[in-house]
């Protein structure tokens, strides 16, 4: 399995789309959706889309590309951000990691034990509210790493940003990757058409209802599709439920007695135990969420503090039943193959798009589509807007340039973005290696691991640094992250480092940081 190939510290699911890639060829071997059906579905949706940019890019500027005016509502951005914190394969990985092995040195199942993962994001969102974001909100930011800048320098602002713009286009282009295999398949190939013109299609549709408002579209699209994914998933149960003549009841007793509910596991050694799991999941909230522009754009949209705070508690709040709602259908997924006698694919991820598609009805088939349609596109929409705005104002300054030529600027970037994800999903697709693939991963999964580090440093210290060597400790320890990572179980015990990875990444950051310190006489 590839899983074994890539390094735990790939702590998100956006790291996991080639996964995926493996069950498109089971899908492509046995879906028999008419193709013109999958138009149909896929038409419609993005007619709503287009819809909503079309109300929501009335008199836009560059203010509101990047800020959306500062005026979304509250909890509109809440119940949006579910669909864009969860990513088309997280739609599948989760409900199918339920009943898969945790490794094959640990023969138990995983059952709900990534549920203590989203236990710790709420220690993270927390943290997000009443540190990160008063921060952001005081300084007026339109790109969070402006505060490397005022905290540190320029070369430190300057690497800030570019860790995040190399690991988000790597993580965009790979999430388009995924639901242009899937719309390839299902309609594209019936006529012939190259996976390249799919591809272009697909970037073209996003770019043609984000380029005029940017972020302000973003947030009301990622509510429509947020409803469109949980929608999808509560149909799923429920479908499930009836084929195996369950109550709502006893959908929730038959969940709450098997074996597969186990949430809590507390083995200290296993990569699944509780606390290790719990503060690795509050500090990927706090580096993928409070560090991370694409995310965080979102909340700066907010009016102010205030509202910007309880968009985070009660997003935070509905995160947690949406993800029980994904570890219950992986169970009664699992539960239905079971009692009807059909076979467990080898590949977790395989589960839930063969049974949707092959098994199910066409209406289950219908509402699958829709919700890794949706869950694809929440998050790689916005992922887009992200890098234009973090490039244009990161790196052209574009705060500071009048209107008109601002614009022109801003149309350059946003294309010259989808341009660059149009190639790299191409230059996968010609290589088609996974150990290639893989490697990009790698590498993407470090990334975040030196901002947690800088601003640690920058929150709790009041030291600061020599700039010019900000990038090479930036570089370095993730470097050494790696090095520790290939060679745990032998240095330390048989330990193996799980997604806590991260938090070694960010204090070898904090350490370089230290060490090239500029002293000052209290110092001395």
């Amino acid at each position: 399995m590839l899983l074994k190939l890539i390094p735990n510290v790939c702590f998100t699911n956006i790291f996991y789309v080639e996964l995926f890639l493996l069950s498109l060829h089971k899908i492509e071997d046995n879906c028999s959706m008419d193709p013109r059906l999958v138009f149909g579905i896929t038409a419609g949706y993005f007619s709503l889309l287009l819809l909503v940019s079309f109300f929501t890019s009335k008199s836009a500027s560059n203010v509101t590309f990047f800020t959306g005016n500062r005026r979304s509502p509250w909890f509109v951005v809440a119940f949006g951000m579910i669909g864009a914190s969860l990513s088309g394969v997280t739609f599948i990985s989760i409900p199918g990691e339920v009943g898969a092995l945790i490794s094959p040195e640990e023969p138990d199942f995983k059952a709900f034990s990534y549920f203590q993962l989203v236990l710790g994001y709420l220690l993270g969102y927390f943290v997000i509210a009443n540190v990160l974001m008063p921060l952001y909100y005081r300084l007026n930011l339109v790109s969070i790493y402006t505060y490397l800048d005022q905290r540190f320098g320029l070369r430190t602002y300057k690497t800030g940003s570019l860790f995040f713009i190399l690991s988000q286009t790597m993580g965009a282009s790979l999430r388009l990757f995924l639901v242009a295999g899937v719309l390839q398949i299902g309609f594209f190939d019936s006529f012939g058409i190259p996976f390249g013109i799919t591809v272009l299609v697909t970037i073209v549709l996003i770019w043609i209802y984000t380029f005029r408002a940017g972020i302000k579209t973003i947030v009301w699209t990622d509510t429509l599709q947020t409803f469109f994914m949980l929608l999808a998933v509560v149909i799923s149960i429920f479908i499930i439920a009836g084929e195996l003549d369950l109550t709502g009841k006893e959908i929730v007793r038959t969940i709450r007695n098997h074996p597969f509910s186990k949430v809590f596991f507390w083995d200290w050694q296993s990569s699944k135990y509780f606390f290790k799991q719990f503060f690795s999941g509050a500090f990927i909230a706090i580096v993928m969420t409070g560090l991370d522009q694409n995310m965080m754009q979102k909340n700066l949209t907010c009016r102010n503090i205030g509202e910007a705070k309880k968009n985070m508690y009660w997003f935070s709040l509905i995160l947690v039943p949406a993800n029980l709602l994904f570890l219950s259908l992986g169970l009664m997924l699992y539960l239905y193959a079971t009692q009807k006698g059909i076979p467990v694919p080898a590949l977790s991820d395989d589960l839930y798009p063969v049974l949707a598609l092959n098994y199910f009805s066409i209406f289950t088939g219908i509402v699958f589509l829709l919700g890794i349609i949706a869950a694809a596109f929440s998050s790689a929409d916005s992922a887009l807007t992200a890098l234009t705005t973090a490039f244009c104002v990161d790196f052209l300054n574009l705060g500071n340039t009048e209107e008109k030529r601002g614009k022109r600027i801003r149309f350059a970037v946003h294309v010259a973005f989808s341009t660059i994800m149009f190639l790299i999903i191409v230059v996968f697709r010609a290589i088609n290696n996974d150990s290639v693939i893989t490697a990009v991963f790698t590498v993407a999964g470090y990334t975040y691991g030196p901002l947690l580090g800088l601003y640690t440093f920058g929150l709790f210290t009041r030291k600061k640094v020599n700039d010019k060597w900000v990038p090479v400790v930036a570089i370095i320890s993730p470097v050494i992250s790696y090095i520790i990572n290939a060679n745990s179980v032998n240095w330390f015990n048989g330990y193996r480092f799980g997604f806590e990875l991260l938090i070694v990444n960010g204090l070898l950051t904090f350490l370089g940081l230290l060490l090239i310190r500029k002293r000052s006489s209290r110092d001395s």
